[in-house]
């Protein structure tokens, strides 16, 4: 009866632990129907989520129609964009976010960015995503781009670009970052 009590205990031990296994996955894809703004993506997404009705209607126009500082595309290979990470925290109801989302996609397809590397969360009009996963990032506004290195945050860009152009700000950036490395070194 003691070994019986054991396999009881310990099977239930791990069905509970499996049930909140369950609980913890990332919910990608994410869409919600509002009164207010219709349809909404929340939490973890990805770029094809975009390319569906009806959030291709302001993303292909944006994205096709984005005319890219090649120079600042050059800089931007030559600094090494790919071995950072980036964060993009975006409400697909807000049109800073229309504007921005769809440039970004562009400038990172154009030096070569593993489009699965962007970690992208959408979030509601309170800034926040199902899960909390915008917790961390401290959101004030969107879209926030959040460039990382090593986990640590070493820019961002909150809304719109402070140059006018998404790419001259990630330059500044990089560049900011690896002026900093180099003094270190030193």
């Amino acid at each position: 009866m003691k070994n019986f009590t054991k396999i009881i205990f310990v099977a239930s031990t791990l069905f509970l632990a499996l049930q909140s296994c369950e609980s913890q996955k990332i919910v990608v894809n994410r869409e919600v129907e509002t009164t207010k703004d219709g349809k909404m993506l929340l939490g973890h997404q990805t770029k094809n989520q975009l390319l569906k009705e009806p959030y291709s209607e302001w993303f292909v126009k944006e994205h096709d129609e984005y005319a890219i500082d090649q120079k600042a595309i050059t800089e931007l290979k030559k600094e090494k964009l790919n071995s950072y990470n980036i964060t993009m925290v975006m409400g697909t109801w807000c049109e800073d976010s229309h504007r921005e989302v769809p440039r970004l996609f562009k400038i990172l397809e154009a030096v070569g960015y593993p489009v699965n590397k962007i970690n992208m969360i959408a979030v509601n009009r309170k800034k926040e995503a199902p899960n909390g996963e915008e917790g961390v990032y401290n959101i004030q506004k969107v879209p926030t781009i959040i460039v990382q290195k090593y986990g640590k945050e070493i820019g961002r860009i909150i809304e719109s670009p402070s140059t006018g152009y998404l790419e001259r700000d990630l330059v500044d950036i990089l560049k900011k970052d690896n002026t900093s490395s180099k003094n270190l070194i030193k």
